[in-house]
């Protein structure tokens, strides 16, 4: 399962027919396989990356440190649920460090994010501090390239 796993991980609109001799498997099992993972909440979803910019859609994404009280017998998971239950929010991590909890917010505009970030959760009660990092231009997300136009680097050698 691991391997099937991790092949899915990679390139999850690999077909099963590609993916049955490289794990040794029939169709039909490998099928089998990923109905039982996505069933038991193995596999959660799959997603589809998106350079929004190349079709003019422009989004702000800022990264969102927070700092929290621990709520009595849950700690910070009723916290953190009230979070991701956000529209705008992508992702949140609970972190070890100088911060409780990473989110990832998504938005139109700084200003959306800015008043995000001041009216609906800086006003959720055990939250105590944010930091807001804007994120400029992306590199490389969820281990794909973005842009990438695989350019010669080597050195022109001459005689």
């Amino acid at each position: 399962m691991r391997e099937l796993l991790e092949l899915l991980e990679h390139d999850a609109r690999r077909p099963v027919s590609e993916l049955a001799p490289i794990l040794g498997k029939s169709e039909y099992e490998v099928e089998q396989d990923i109905q039982k993972l996505e069933k038991d909440k193995v596999i959660l979803s799959y997603n589809t990356l998106i350079d929004w910019e190349k079709l003019g859609d422009e989004k702000v994404t800022a990264m969102i440190e927070i700092n929290l009280t621990p709520q009595r017998e849950v700690g910070f998971d009723a916290i953190a649920e009230r979070i991701y239950r956000f529209d705008e929010v992508r992702t949140v991590y609970l972190m070890s460090g100088s911060f409780d909890l990473m989110a990832i917010i998504e938005g139109k505009s700084l200003k959306d994010i800015a008043n995000f970030v001041a009216t609906r959760l800086s006003t959720i009660e055990g939250v105590t501090a944010t930091r807001s990092h804007f994120m400029l231009k992306p590199y490389k997300k969820d281990g794909t390239i973005i842009n990438d136009e695989e350019k010669d680097r080597r050195l022109v050698v001459s005689p």
